[in-house]
């Protein structure tokens, strides 16, 4: 098994002052440039937008500790805040994907402002897929002529069917809309539209596990393959029963399920491994405005429970990640802030605890009196705001978060936790990719009453390693037979 190793540093002045209960600090920032490609050479065509389908961005809508340096970041459902096609929300046949980061830690010279300079590396890109046949849509969906301002437009759209399907003899997931079936419900593992918006790794190192917003879905990939091994059922009344391309007719003509673009956005997996704890973006249709729901899923059997939340500060939650097999961290925030424009205000963590919650699953309306316990842990916009950073230069969206390794500082055992943002796609409004490292002590988490426990997990060779040993021993088998022959 993985085994958790601090990172050294003697940081004396700053931890003098702030003593051994001190808050929450910011220890590093590092980012990955908003115009660059990943590593999928093969999506590097121009999508139905005009932007190349391997574009790095999104990659903070989830990330996720896989053990040692090494994170795991899923983007959304791809470039769509360019207008080329309402019929389609404007979404195009982004592939799916996730990427697998290094993030390296080392310390600052002396009398910097932050103890550590964090260098992101991409070391690879691994494509979504099924062994099975999905749905995609035809393309009519995204054809016909839309009225504006008395202008009429038309439109046209091709099938959603990704080439690469008969190139590489698989079944993409792509984030276009149109990609399902009208017949059946948002929870059919059958369609081919995802939006991927968390991740979390398994504690066997071997696969991840991803929530998304269009079911909402949790499925369970192979890392080093990206094939899905198993679609979790999730309660039926997280779904929509009628389906659209459009999200705001899908908003419209549904009173039961998940709101479009709203849906399963935070994934949790306990340390032991052994449970899925999910959180919604907003409020069911069938619930009153604020009152999110939590679902947990036991891995092994399935079994599922929901459990309630109130929104308090943001306009909704980005992410959840497991402190103990009963507490979590979840990341309220609103819109604000660089790439919408504005400054941010709220982008806060919350803890919560699980132990002795009531179970809602049969219940909707206002949920709030069966709300879990909460408690403020930490202000985002409040310590970037303490180390220069100004508030219109904060990410609106602030959705990733991880724990990572432990870290030494001072003599005080901290350990890392990582926030990541969603640019969108969009480097020229919503900047780079970027990350921010809180140290987080265990005193810091006895001030809100909580421990914490580190994730355990297999370590397994990354999937660009695999494929330098494979062609290593098709090397050596070569010359043995040149030897023999």
């Amino acid at each position: 098994m993985f085994q958790r190793k601090c990172i050294p540093f003697v940081l004396t002045a700053l931890f003098a002052v702030q003593g051994a209960s001190a808050s929450v600090v910011l220890i590093a920032t590092g980012g990955l440039s908003g115009t660059g490609v990943d590593f999928s050479t093969q999506t590097a065509g121009l999508l139905e937008n005009g932007i190349v389908g391997n574009l790095l961005g999104g990659i903070g809508s989830g990330l996720a500790w896989a053990g040692g340096n090494t994170f795991i970041a899923t983007p959304d459902r791809g470039p769509n805040a360019t207008a080329y096609n309402p019929l389609v929300d404007n979404t195009a046949s982004y592939i799916a994907r996730f990427q697998t980061i290094q993030m390296v830690l080392t310390q600052n010279a002396s009398g910097a402002a932050l103890p550590y300079v964090l260098t992101p590396t991409l070391t690879a890109t691994t494509l979504l897929s099924s062994a099975t046949a999905l749905t995609y849509g035809s393309g009519a969906l995204g054809t016909g002529n839309v009225v504006t301002n008395g202008i009429s437009t038309a439109y046209t759209l091709g099938s959603g069917v990704p080439a690469l399907n008969a190139a590489n003899n698989t079944n993409y997931f792509t984030g276009r809309s149109d990609n399902f079936n009208p017949l059946a419900s948002s929870a059919n593992p059958n369609d081919a539209r995802l939006d991927p918006e968390a991740v979390r790794v398994s504690a066997d190192g071997k696969s991840v596990f991803i929530s998304d917003e269009y079911g909402p879905y949790i499925y369970q990939f192979d890392r080093a393959t990206g094939q899905r091994i198993k679609s979790f059922t999730l309660p039926s009344n997280l779904a929509i029963t009628k389906l659209s391309a459009i999200g705001a007719t899908e908003i419209s003509t549904n009173t039961v399920g998940r709101v479009t673009n709203k849906g399963m956005e935070g994934l949790a997996v306990t340390p032991d491994g052994k449970m899925l704890v999910g959180i919604m973006q907003a409020a069911l249709e069938q619930d009153k405005k604020g009152s999110l729901r939590i679902v947990t899923v036991d891995i092994a059997t399935g079994a599922t429970h929901e459990y309630a939340y109130k929104l308090t500060t943001g306009s909704g939650v980005s992410e959840i990640v497991a402190l103990n097999d009963h507490q979590f961290l979840v990341d309220e925030r609103d819109g604000a802030g660089l790439g919408d424009g504005t400054t941010a205000v709220v982008k806060q963590l919350f803890k919560i605890d699980l132990a002795n919650a009531v179970d809602v699953t049969s219940k909707s309306g206002d949920l709030t009196t069966f709300a879990v316990s909460k408690t403020l842990f930490l202000d985002v916009v409040a310590q970037l705001n303490a180390n220069g950073i100004a508030s219109n230069a904060i990410p609106a969206k602030l959705e990733g978060l991880a724990f990572g390794e432990d870290l030494m500082i001072g003599g005080v055992l901290q350990h890392s936790l990582y926030v990541a943002n969603d640019n969108d796609f969009l480097p020229g409004t919503s900047g780079d990719n970027r990350f921010y490292v809180f140290g987080v002590s265990d005193a810091d988490l006895a001030n809100v009453g909580a421990t914490y426990v580190a994730q355990s997990i297999a370590t397994v060779p990354e999937p660009a390693t695999v494929a330098l040993m494979l062609a290593g021993l098709v090397l050596i088998g070569g010359m043995a037979l040149r030897r023999r022959g």
